[in-house]
């Protein structure tokens, strides 16, 4: 889809040349990459090595976490006397992973636990009565919630008339108070002082069971088998993967590529990627849309199946299952998707000035957030995608760079039913009746807090750099920056005055993408392969030989066993010097 405002290329402020030159004298490397490395806040040899070689043994002991003996001892208390525990998550990756990680891992110590995961559409996101009421009609005791929880005053207070007790494990940001739960494990409270704050739900899943196993006297070796749900997780949930997330997600990765569950085996085969080759952006864009699929179209219990199955069938089934569900949900999503930028387009939606706001009572809950994020990429304003569900106005919404989104919804709190979510991303819920009052206040809001800065679309770029530089040795020590992501974001680079070898081509089904050779006018031995996805509308200028400038990042392309170092382009930039 072609983006209606055009980007911005700004270059990252270049770090203290001293201390770039010192670093490369020290670790031997190209300036560029140690540029990379002061800009990340490594700056001596010893930094760079616990930048490159992630330990495990830098792990934050999980005692340090507010409340991890009362929620220790109170497992513990259940396993030993025989209580039923219920463990109980969100439906989307985060939540299932997370699920899935402390339900396989209690599994070892009682055989009476069992996961619950309540229905998208039926009981909406966090800790709902149903659950609980079902909790309670089968004996539970109780209930450990992953990924939600931290706003749920009173559905604690209802588990508790049941006789159930509950630990809370979440990542999301406390209200004022706090539920009365057994024990609440979360790294935002502002009382608790554990040394990283940003763990996602399943991050502080896995603390709990760290702790358990600490008291029990397990070997930390007895959990590593858990961190490819912890990475799938990471990446997913768009946490920073800084700190203790970058060495989960570095060992997680290796795991997922070396010894994968059966279930994430099952979605690598189907989603046709390399094994041994899964890097953070196929599960990004490949694995963790396949989870979520689960949620949105049938039930996220589906997912928590596939990720604790025991055998190949069963995780070949499931995973078959849910894959035919991402298929209906991107088909679903793309006919939602259409008939929104043709709302937008024709003027028939409920605000597009400062914000978009679209509202179809009959669209699927399931995928409105996924249509939000391409509208911000079509329009780059903050947006709304709402419809009905359960007799109100539900959706929700994306931001853009700068703005924030929890803060505009908020401030509206008294229209709405209930909400949640962060800068970049939320959810709200509403009565029909105050939608429009909300759209004209929200819409001023964004048009007196928006700033011309924020509704400006821009490619960050880490450095310029000419081809040459793309050496086999350059290239090894990039891969080492991995795992990629929010806080550690795969570098940026900008090259000027590039043009095609003559072999560039469309391709995709809709011939949609670009398959470029290219070099360097400077620089005409060093020629480089290239992609750019959803950049066709270029071809022409490029197949005329003319020269262009690009952003890109520099990535492995495997294919048939064969390894290459190839250029995803980011945005291209047509030169004036045109021949």
């Amino acid at each position: 889809m072609e983006n209606a405002v055009d980007r911005k290329w700004i270059i990252r402020e270049a770090p203290d040349p001293e201390a770039v030159s010192r670093l490369s004298a020290e670790l031997g490397i190209d300036p560029v990459l140690s540029q990379l490395l002061v800009q990340r806040g490594v700056e001596t040899f010893e930094q760079a090595r616990a930048f490159f070689r992630p330990d495990l043994d830098s792990l934050h002991d999980p005692f340090l976490m507010k409340d991890m003996d009362k929620a220790v001892e109170r497992l513990r208390k259940a396993v030993i006397s025989g209580e039923k525990i219920l463990v109980y998550g969100d439906y989307d990756v985060d939540g299932t992973t997370a699920v899935a990680l402390v339900y396989s891992f209690l599994r070892r110590f009682t055989s009476r636990v069992d996961f619950y995961i309540p229905d998208r559409y039926d009981e909406g996101y966090g800790v709902s009565r149903k659950g609980i009421e079902w909790a309670a009609e089968n004996g539970f005791k109780l209930i450990i919630t992953l990924d939600c929880g931290i706003k749920a005053i009173e559905k604690v207070e209802y588990a508790a008339s049941k006789g159930i007790d509950v630990v809370i494990c979440d990542h999301h940001l406390p209200e004022e108070g706090l539920p009365n739960a057994v024990a609440v494990l979360d790294p935002k409270r502002e009382d608790c002082h554990y040394p990283f704050d940003d763990l996602c739900g399943c991050g502080v899943g896995f603390k709990l069971v760290q702790a358990y196993s600490q008291v029990e006297g397990l070997p930390f070796e007895e959990l590593i088998p858990l961190l490819d749900l912890l990475v799938v997780s990471i990446a997913s949930d768009l946490v920073s993967v800084r700190g203790e997330n970058r060495v989960l997600a570095h060992f997680g990765l290796k795991r997922l590529n070396e010894q994968p569950r059966k279930g994430l085996q099952a979605i690598i085969n189907l989603s046709n990627l390399e094994s041994s080759h899964v890097t953070i952006d196929d599960i990004v864009f490949k694995i963790g849309p396949r989870i979520n699929a689960a949620g949105r179209i049938e039930s996220g219990r589906l997912a928590v199946e596939l990720l604790t199955a025991q055998d190949d069938a069963e995780a070949a089934r499931i995973a078959s299952q849910i894959n035919d569900n991402n298929n209906e949900r991107k088909s679903i999503d793309r006919e939602i998707t259409r008939e929104a930028i043709e709302m937008v387009m024709t003027g028939n939606c409920i605000s597009s000035e400062n914000a978009t706001i679209v509202y179809n009572p009959s669209w699927n809950k399931g995928v409105v957030g996924i249509v939000a994020s391409r509208l911000v990429e079509a329009f780059y304003k903050p947006t709304f995608v709402l419809t009905k569900s359960n007799g109100f106005v539900t959706g929700s919404a994306r931001s853009v760079r700068g703005f924030d989104l929890y803060d505009s919804i908020e401030s509206q709190a008294d229209l709405l039913e209930n909400f949640g979510g962060h800068i970049y991303a939320a959810g709200l819920t509403m009565k029909e009746e105050n939608l429009p009052e909300f759209a004209r206040r929200i819409d001023e809001y964004v048009a007196t807090h928006l700033s011309k800065e924020m509704s400006t679309p821009v490619v960050e770029v880490d450095s310029v750099l000419d081809f040459s530089h793309i050496t086999p040795k350059f290239f090894r020590i990039l891969k080492q920056f991995q795992p990629f992501g929010p806080g550690n974001s795969a570098p940026v680079f900008m090259t000027e005055n590039v043009y095609d070898d003559g072999n560039g081509r469309k391709v995709g089904p809709a011939a949609q993408h670009l398959k470029l050779e290219l070099i360097q006018e400077s620089q005409p031995y060093h020629q480089i392969g290239a992609i750019g996805f959803n950049m066709s509308e270029y071809f022409d200028h490029i197949k005329a030989g003319n020269p262009f400038d690009i952003c890109y990042s520099i990535v492995e392309n495997y294919y048939r066993g064969n390894s290459t170092i190839q250029l995803r382009i980011k945005d291209i930039r047509e030169r004036e010097d045109v021949i």
